[in-house]
């Protein structure tokens, strides 16, 4: 479904806009998700992983715009950061410089927390954003945009955060409601502390929660180069009216699982309007490429505020409901 062409991820206006606004909903699930099950936060590894991943999206989008530039797709293009720059090598260079000064502060929280299990996932990330774009591979010229957009942000990334944002090397005091969501990594002392760590399970709580973002974020990508899609712009309507339908629908059967809590379920319920707008607006406008440009910023709303409703309900059912334990998926 991705455009041939390449993706619009290299236009620093959208850039910016995918970095803060995209970036710091999925952290902020993964950031209430655990601290449902722990009751903790951490504002220093928040942050820490914040701007990391910030600086790994300034790698993709940099990197996407050297290999965009060499195919000639942004020959003619003049917020082209080779363009504007002047120099392939350099903005390549400091492309890969951003991705290793990222990675480094990915890898200080995993050690940091204990738990690698976490950076493997977003390792798995990093490689999908790879594939995605850069040669040989380069996916998102074959369609693939989506499904690696999804598996990134999505499972791999609110995963990894929800571990790396409820997980500690300090000790903790193992009290019967904290044994439900915690495992040890280690033998726990007679006194009741792990001395070396403690990681979280993952639950269907978070998997359900990553399912969601990942589909929010997707739809965005999938909007943000609307007018290039193979599908054409009528079928991609019926794409995105769909993907709106999916996302509503998964909702309500998670909530009959019961892997979220019920807070989750009544707060992404009240953001359906903004969910009808997107597809109201793209059904009316998808032959018009002046104003199907601003679906990409309807889809950021979505995104925005589902995930907040998310972060409002996993917070609301640690504060409020205590009856909620999510079920084990991994250990």
């Amino acid at each position: 479904m991705t455009s041939k062409f390449g993706s619009s991820l290299a236009d620093p206006t959208y850039a910016h806009l995918f970095s803060l606004t995209v970036l710091s909903p999925i952290e902020q699930v993964g950031s209430a998700a655990a601290y449902l099950q722990t009751g903790m936060f951490s504002a220093r590894r928040y942050f820490v992983l914040l701007i990391s991943s910030v600086l790994i999206i300034t790698w993709l989008n940099l990197s996407n715009d050297v290999y965009d530039f060499d195919t000639g797709a942004d020959k003619n293009k003049t917020e082209s950061v080779v363009n504007l720059v002047g120099s392939r090598t350099g903005t390549l260079v400091a492309a890969y410089l951003l991705l290793v000064l990222g990675f480094v502060g990915l890898t200080w929280a995993s050690v940091e927390a204990g738990n690698l299990r976490a950076i493997m996932l977003l390792t798995c990330a990093v490689i999908c954003g790879y594939i995605y774009q850069c040669p040989p591979f380069r996916l998102s010229y074959q369609g693939l945009g989506e499904p690696l957009c999804f598996a990134a942000f999505g499972p791999f990334a609110t995963t990894a955060f929800y571990l790396l944002l409820g997980s500690t090397r300090l000790p903790i005091l193992i009290t019967n409601n904290f044994m439900v969501f915690h495992f040890p990594c280690h033998n726990i002392d007679s006194d009741g502390f792990d001395r070396e760590n403690l990681c979280l399970s993952i639950t269907a709580t978070v998997l359900s929660a990553s399912l969601l973002v990942g589909l929010t974020t997707s739809l965005i990508l999938f909007c943000s180069h609307f007018h290039q899609v193979r599908l054409g712009t009528e079928r991609g309507s019926v794409v995105v009216k769909w993907a709106v339908m999916t996302l509503y629908s998964l909702l309500f059967a998670i909530g009959l699982s019961r892997a979220l809590p019920l807070s989750c379920i009544f707060l992404c319920a009240m953001t359906s309007p903004i969910g009808k707008l997107v597809v109201s607006y793209v059904e009316e406008n998808h032959k018009d490429k002046g104003k199907i440009f601003m679906a990409k910023y309807y889809c950021v709303r979505l995104h925005a505020l589902f995930g907040a409703a998310l972060v409002a309900g996993l917070i609301t059912a640690r504060i409020l409901v205590t009856k909620h334990i999510p079920k084990l998926v991994f250990q």
